[in-house]
């Protein structure tokens, strides 16, 4: 594994927990408004990219093939909006960690169909023991995580 890609990878992980926590106080600032929160952030994130396209040297002109996209190639987007809006909602409600369990959970798990099968032409991977045992260690985090006080005491 590339280290430098397994930093950056790491590094996601540590921002999306600030990034949920930056975005419930925005929508503290916005009168409570989840959905507003998230268009800002987007808003943000949007004119970063574009800014970044343009200093990067991006070529505009391939975006004229965006008109031979399947509209499931689209749905990215509504994902992630859902992501920054869910995390933005669920943050105060269930707690950082509590949340993000959960997401990193599913994550995994729903990673693994994706090695096996190959969906969306993502490369296939083997599933094997270890692997399952990862993802079961994942799930009894989540498990301590969240119910790990009432089971061991405070």
């Amino acid at each position: 594994m590339n280290s430098v890609l397994a930093l950056m990878a790491f590094a996601i992980g540590v921002v999306v927990p600030l990034q949920a926590a930056i975005n419930n106080q925005l929508k503290q600032l916005l009168d409570g408004s989840t959905v507003l929160a998230a268009l800002i952030s987007f808003a943000v994130g949007t004119v970063s990219l574009a800014l970044l396209a343009v200093c990067s040297g991006q070529k505009f002109s391939g975006l004229a093939q965006l008109a031979r996209g399947e509209w499931w190639m689209f749905l990215g987007g509504l994902l992630g909006a859902f992501f920054v809006f869910g995390t933005t909602l669920l943050a105060p409600r269930l707690g950082v960690a509590t949340m993000l369990s959960l997401i990193i959970a599913g994550q995994v798990c729903t990673s693994l169909l994706f090695d096996r099968f190959g969906w969306l032409s993502m490369p296939l991977r083997e599933v094997n023991l270890p692997r399952l045992a990862g993802a079961l260690l994942v799930v009894a985090g989540v498990l301590l995580v969240n119910f790990g006080d009432k089971w061991f005491g405070r």
